[in-house]
């Protein structure tokens, strides 16, 4: 039976199309907020880390409602590193509103997520956004959306999907791009025509699965998830089936909430059809059902791809520990990743058997990164080494993770990028250009990911927009090139000083400024050649008795290059390690000592 009463809709899109931007315009359009209020931009992208990547990170519920009808509106990440969060939040869908940019047409993460929606049969509909926009190919972009639907499979029913035109910064959604209307109802109206009101056994016993898990330091695990039979109500007796079938146990709902407009609301009871948070399931997982005790009813577990890279955190050694953060023990640095484990399905933490460190799997450099940028705003310091690719072994032959690799470049930089891809095991399969620009596509393992985004930039002169995502398991391709240059490392504790750094850029690239505290082991720069070399970076004019006055002031520094984390994880090497505290992120060397460097690299020639 349908349950007229409820729409629930997730939207889709690659970074950067809009999404969220949308969703604000049907949040005002639906009257969610006072004429007077003043609202933030991006309201979804509440996380500081999405406001300033400009991409959804965590998956979030919010409401509308509009012409008696409850529009549950499901947030989902656009990033392939998210995939976690994509998996599960779609479960909780009936429809799929696809946004694509009039210029850019559907693009790989598009892909990503589509993929995974029409997979779960939901009913796509397509809203191309942007229109607006200078050199906007509302057309084409609906051309492409359709290829790609029938390249992953979609069905009949699928491809006959409704369109809408959008602009959602000027706030009006239409039929035709130039019919004119310049409000948001065209879209909400095609929402409640379209997407199918939730299949649903309303008079059935109470089945509800578990797709995403919150944590509060007050209510402990929250559970989030469809009811898809059934009702429930606070104070319920329930039985938990354990996402794996493995156990089973009786709980009580302590509190139950619904999603309405931009947040969660305690509520008595709600029917079957709607998406709902639960308090009282203690060990709460992704996956689980929660179901009547004497008429219980099995759902098919969530299955979430596995990781593809792993780092380990490990407590900070370096000689400027606990200057920026206030949290630097290995005791409280387990505790926060573990606590992370419980929440966030998408990553696998453990303790590595020499209590050491802790070692932190998921689905890519930027999966990782998120987590790691986080830890640093909460008053963390740790160091991490680098990112180790996760292989399989199947039949006997060893298998390592493959990516879709997409990169968007002037059409005269994309020889250039063909050749770095080239180098390091990537094949292209698919090119295409539109005017002066080019859009190159390889399969290439995740190893040759690392440090490829500041080549390809370099490349293009910083033009090219670079996208990849896990695409398969594939057979070890062999050796690929690691980095080629060396690292200048610091041989004293001193502050870095402009005359140092003058006589040190003639031989690299230099990490850091006059001022900035190093210390021995430090990288502090890039040389030019193959070889580590030591450096004094606190080096100072040897004065004469005479002196010219102006000496000093011929020095012209090049600015010291800055690494994001993302940036810094691609770049170290095996033997160093990132630095993160909340001030700053550098680069070391994992032994400091330069005599006990120059035995380790002694011992492994002599091998």
């Amino acid at each position: 039976m349908r349950q007229e009463s409820i729409r629930n809709i997730a939207i889709i899109a690659h970074v950067d199309h809009g999404k969220t931007t949308l969703v604000d315009r049907l949040l005002q359009t639906a009257g969610v907020f006072r004429e007077n209020q003043q609202v933030a931009d991006r309201v979804l992208d509440s996380n500081d880390q999405e406001r300033e990547r400009g991409i959804t990170i965590l998956s979030k519920n919010i409401s509308i409602r509009y012409k008696g009808v409850k529009i549950n509106i499901i947030d989902t990440p656009g990033h392939a590193d998210f995939g976690g969060e994509v998996e599960r939040v779609l479960k909780m869908a009936d429809g799929a509103l696809l946004l694509v940019d009039a210029f850019e047409g559907p693009m790989p993460q598009t892909r990503f997520v589509l993929t995974h929606a029409l997979a779960l049969d939901l009913v796509p509909m397509v809203v191309i956004n942007k229109i607006d926009r200078p050199g906007a190919r509302p057309e084409q972009a609906l051309d492409d959306v359709f290829e790609l639907m029938m390249e992953l499979g979609a069905t009949d029913e699928q491809l006959d999907f409704p369109i809408i035109y959008t602009s959602a910064v000027e706030g009006y959604a239409r039929l035709d791009p130039d019919d004119g209307n310049m409000d948001m109802l065209p879209l909400l109206d095609a929402i409640i025509e379209h997407i199918p009101a939730p299949d649903v056994d309303i008079d059935g016993p109470l089945a509800m699965q578990i797709c995403t898990v919150d944590h509060s330091d007050y209510l402990g695990r929250i559970g989030t998830g469809r009811i898809f039979s059934g009702s429930i109500h606070q104070g319920d007796n329930v039985l938990v089936i354990k996402n794996d079938g493995s156990q089973r146990y009786e709980t009580t709902i302590k509190q139950l909430f619904t999603f309405e407009a931009l947040g969660r609301e305690e509520a008595d009871s709600a029917p079957a059809g709607d998406i709902v948070a639960i308090v009282g399931v203690e060990d709460a997982d992704i996956g689980d059902t929660v179901t009547d005790c004497e008429h219980p009813v099995e759902l098919e577990p969530i299955e979430v791809e596995e990781p593809t890279l792993s780092v380990v955190f490990e407590a900070s050694t370096s000689p400027l520990v606990g200057q920026e953060g206030e949290i630097v023990g290995a005791r409280q640095l387990k505790e926060r990743l573990l606590k992370e484990g419980e929440a966030n399905i998408s990553m696998r933490i453990h303790e590595l058997e020499d209590k050491s460190g802790v070692e932190v799997a998921g689905r890519g450099v930027l999966h990782l990164s998120v987590l790691m940028e986080t830890m640093r705003r909460e008053g963390y310091e740790f160091q991490v080494g680098r990112p180790r690719v996760l292989f399989k072994t199947e039949n006997g032959q060893k298998l390592e993770p493959i990516e879709i690799a997409s990169v968007e470049t002037p059409s005269d930089a994309a020889g250039k990028i063909i050749e770095l891809f080239g180098n390091r095991g990537g094949n292209m399969v698919d090119m295409s250009t539109y005017e002066d620009h080019t859009t190159l596509v390889f399969k290439i393992p995740t190893r040759g990911i690392m440090g490829l985004r500041t080549r390809v930039l370099n490349a293009s002169h910083g033009e090219a927009i670079f996208t990849h995502r896990f695409s398969e398991y594939g057979p070890y391709c062999g050796d690929i090139g690691e980095r080629k240059n060396g690292a200048m490392v610091a041989m004293s504790d001193d502050k870095a000083v402009a005359y140092a750094l003058d006589t040190l850029q003639e031989r690299g690239s230099m990490f850091v400024s006059p001022g900035d505290q190093c210390y021995e082991g430090m990288i502090v720069g890039e040389h030019a050649k193959d070889d580590d070399m030591d450096v004094n970076v606190g080096r100072t004019k040897q004065l004469g008795n005479q002196r010219a006055a102006a000496a000093d002031k011929a020095i012209m520094l090049t600015p010291p290059i800055t690494f994001t984390l993302e940036e810094a994880l691609e770049y170290i090497d095996e033997d160093e390690l990132v630095e993160v505290t909340p001030k700053s992120i550098r680069l070391r060397k994992r032994t400091l000592d330069k005599v006990a460097r120059r035995k380790e690299r002694a011992r492994k020639l002599g091998k």
